[in-house]
């Protein structure tokens, strides 16, 4: 018995109704999906951290998972855990044709896509489901998950317009753009706007900003976890500074305090 097959086989064991685990036997599909989103991030964390030791705990975590949605499918006869290899198996012999010409070979569903970059390629599938489903048209921004975090679906509702030209070529419109967000939301404020039209404007200024780390090449979920790693970093310093807390307590400056002892911990990086 393989590695894997040992893991089916401890996956079924734990969802036996006579025998099995109570925990596991009472999950669903929704139940379990906070600890696969928890589990990915875990993943992300081990990588940026440099911890490969960790990194393959991780990633056996995140692979019970898979297997979790597999053994649940199998149950109703949905689809088993082959089904979900075979499936991304096709998958990257499908986008990959100049790779995998042999495996191609005859399949006229695939000799239009030789010529095709990886997102066209995208593009003809999500065409094609739409075909299958009787959808009468499709569009670019079809098939994203709207379940990512926030600046994640910015991005990529940016990176599907460009496709069809919705993009300025040069980075000055686009820092323009920012500077008329921020001043269309410094205006809702000082008006004293309501909270959700002062909420939209905020929005904007973000999605904006998302849009200016895509056109300088930068991720912009990945950038903003570094910033909140910077602050934690920086903060915790700046604790370290104050000693004892009863110094903040007393002093009539609190937030002038605190600032001083974060410029001197920006001059220490």
């Amino acid at each position: 018995m393989s590695d894997l097959d040992t893991l089916l086989a401890i996956m079924s064991r734990l969802r036996d109704p006579n025998s099995g685990c109570e925990w596991d036997l009472a999950q669903t599909y929704d139940t379990i999906t906070p600890h696969t989103i928890e589990e990915a991030y875990e993943v992300l964390d081990a990588i940026q951290r440099k911890d490969f030791e960790g990194l393959k705990e991780e990633l056996g975590d995140l692979l019970f998972q898979i297997v979790f949605y597999s053994q649940l499918s199998l149950e109703k006869n949905r689809f088993e855990f082959s089904d979900v290899v075979n499936s991304i198996c096709e998958k990257m012999i499908r986008r990959h044709p100049k790779i995998f010409e042999e495996e191609n070979q005859g399949q006229e569903s695939t000799k239009e896509l030789n010529n095709l970059s990886w997102e066209e390629i995208k593009i003809v599938e999500r065409q094609r489901k739409a075909a299958v489903k009787g959808k009468g048209s499709t569009s670019v921004l079809d098939g994203i998950t709207w379940a990512l975090p926030a600046l994640s679906i910015a991005a990529k509702l940016q990176q599907r317009a460009s496709t069809m030209g919705f993009d300025w070529s040069e980075i000055g419109p686009v820092m323009e753009k920012i500077r008329e967000e921020l001043g269309e939301l410094q205006e809702e404020v000082q008006l004293e706007s309501s909270r959700k039209k002062i909420e939209e404007e905020f929005g904007d200024l973000l999605f904006a900003c998302t849009n200016l780390g895509r056109h300088l090449g930068l991720n912009p979920e990945e950038s903003l976890r570094k910033a909140n790693k910077k602050f934690d970093r920086r903060f915790r310093r700046v604790e370290a500074l104050l000693g004892d807390a009863a110094q903040l307590t007393v002093s009539p400056d609190k937030l002038g305090v605190m600032q001083r002892y974060w410029e001197q911990v920006k001059l220490e990086e």
